[in-house]
């Protein structure tokens, strides 16, 4: 390596991120405020200034080449990864240009169906730009975005959705209108969106040229005249924009905006939406009215996914409640002891959200063939590729009322393992089976390795059940109060357990670079001394980093 490569690489790897990441902030924060206060021409301003800082363009390039799922996901001129120095030199030339590549196809099948995604790949500088960009443009749709939109957004997730449906259905029924957008990403109309962002001539030519830019598919160019391409970095927060009014458009339907009783209510979580009113005739008025407010988007409600039920009844052939991100959310007829009350008044119904049972039925298929992929291996190779499954899908249904389901899960998952355990033993008798692979701990049989400390089955029933806390309506990542997000991010419970008291730990800091994890921010766990060196994975040997520390930690273990 010459000379002048090796001081750019010390230069990239001693970079005082921290110092960075503030001055960053600092500069959204007051986007943020000067956005809520309708200063417009303070919101150009600080924006023109963000999008020039190298802080900002060395944390765009982070993010694509060391942070995101997808770094290393090539576009069309297929650059998979950056060297220190071509990270560093990426930065330096980081500049809004007004022109875009094309982005490169690839097809993911989606989940349960025969259809296909479209993603829509773009180069890596593209990603850094688009990084960037989102920077400046992001703390100004923070403060517009209405307070029951949460997918795509910081530090709100399908939790507070469901939890704010909830909070609707917990004191009345309701119709629902439980409703799909069609390709929500594929067909928004351009002219309308730029419209919509209402941005300076720059940036302005800049998002158009990244919608605008084509797909190459199989080496074939095509013109993109609608939609935005998933894929890219900017895309989700581009849906968003185009999306944003629905909710205050449906909430004016019936009543005036003081009487928030008498309106019809809708919730967001990206393309996926309710709209709830204790009238039916207010819903079905509400269904026209969103197909007109959506056609100049170019957008339109899906048909197979578009029903109308009652929250507590069946209503035209339709059973009662409705699944909506995973959840089956619905009122059941009860006696005096389980029922809800409104001001001391008994109502004769409760309230349950429960894992869907399409839901609960995916998972088990999932276990199913792991165990089938896993005949001949050792138990503890089992154990070890089941455990993950079943603690993440316990911990994202670990706010609602799950105790049961679990339970069944547990019961079906025990008879696959000892139908697996009867197979490899098929001239044995049962005990020996049992005692083989089953041990008594505490009391009960648990599927388990003999040696000491070995590996033993999780059970979908050892996750407790919490409620979950809402985030606030008003609140918004950049408006600076840490108390309050950095008291939100260990109970989330999309967090696992273990990483959860490990930010308590560490006081909401990562040792490697000492700054303050954010909410969008990537952490991984790492061994303090490497297992390759003796290191064990109890909970004094870990500690929790950033994604690019833990890379930058496992590069040093390794010389």
């Amino acid at each position: 390596m010459s000379k002048t490569s090796f001081k750019t690489t010390a230069e990239w790897k001693n970079l005082n991120w921290r110092k960075l990441e503030r001055q960053v902030f600092k500069l959204q924060k007051r986007i943020y405020r000067a956005s809520q206060r309708g200063d417009v021409k303070a919101v150009r301003k600080l924006q023109k200034t963000l999008i020039n800082s190298w802080a900002a363009k060395a944390l765009a390039v982070r993010k694509v080449s060391q942070d995101n799922q997808g770094k290393r996901t090539a576009g069309i001129d297929g650059v998979k990864s950056l060297t220190p120095v071509q990270r560093l030199r990426m930065a330096e030339n980081l500049k809004v240009t007004g022109k875009s590549r094309a982005t490169r196809r690839v097809l993911l099948p989606k989940p349960n169906t025969n259809e296909k995604r479209p993603l829509g790949i773009p180069t890596m500088y593209d990603r850094a730009l688009q990084a960037l960009v989102k920077q400046a443009l992001e703390p100004e749709w923070e403060a517009k975005f209405e307070p029951n939109s949460y997918g795509f957004r910081p530090a709100r997730s399908c939790h507070d959705a469901r939890q704010q449906i909830f909070m609707e259905l917990c004191q009345t029924t309701k119709y629902i209108l439980d409703a799909d957008i069609a390709k929500c990403f594929d067909k928004i109309n351009h002219e309308e969106l730029l419209k919509k962002i209402d941005t300076y001539p720059t940036r302005r030519k800049q998002i158009k040229a990244w919608l605008k830019s084509g797909v190459m598919d199989n080496g074939t160019f095509e013109e993109t005249e609608a939609g935005t391409p998933q894929g890219g970095v900017i895309s989700p927060l581009l849906a968003n924009i185009a999306l944003h009014g629905m909710e205050t458009f449906i909430n004016n339907m019936a009543g005036k905006p003081s009487q928030r009783y008498t309106q019809p209510h809708l919730i967001r979580y990206a393309d996926d939406l309710v709209i709830m009113h204790k009238d039916i005739e207010v819903i079905l008025k509400c269904q026209e009215a969103l197909k007109q407010w959506l056609a100049p988007m170019g957008l339109e409600l899906k048909p197979s996914k578009t029903r109308i039920c009652h929250s507590l009844e069946e209503h035209n052939g339709e059973k009662a409640g409705f699944d909506l991100l995973g959840f089956n959310i619905r009122q059941y007829p009860t006696g005096k002891a389980k029922s809800l009350k409104c001001q001391g008044r008994l109502l004769g119904y409760t309230l349950a959200i429960k894992p869907s049972k399409e839901k609960v039925k995916l998972h088990l298929a999932k276990i199913k063939e792991v165990i089938k992929a896993h005949k001949a291996a050792p138990q503890a190779a089992l154990i070890k590729e089941i455990n993950p499954i079943i603690k993440g899908w316990s911990n994202y249904y670990s706010t609602v009322v799950s105790k049961k389901t679990f339970s069944y899960c547990d019961n079906m998952i025990w008879q696959k393992l000892r139908a697996w355990a009867n197979r490899r033993h098929s001239n044995k008798n049962a005990q020996f089976v049992v005692n083989k692979y089953w041990k008594t701990v505490e009391g009960r049989k648990k599927f388990t390795t003999k040696e000491e400390g070995g590996y033993t089955l999780f059970l979908h029933a050892n996750t407790p059940t919490k409620r979950f806390v809402k985030v606030q309506n008003s609140r918004s990542p950049y408006d600076g109060d840490w108390a309050y997000w950095s008291s939100r991010m260990g109970k989330n419970p999309l967090i696992p357990n273990k990483v959860a008291t490990l930010l308590k730990k560490q006081k909401g800091k990562c040792p490697h670079c000492n700054s303050y994890f954010k909410t969008t921010d990537l952490m991984e766990i790492d061994h303090i001394i490497p297992r390759s060196q003796g290191g064990t994975s109890k909970l004094d040997n870990l500690q929790l980093l950033h994604r690019h520390c833990h890379d930058t930690k496992t590069a040093m273990d390794m010389k």
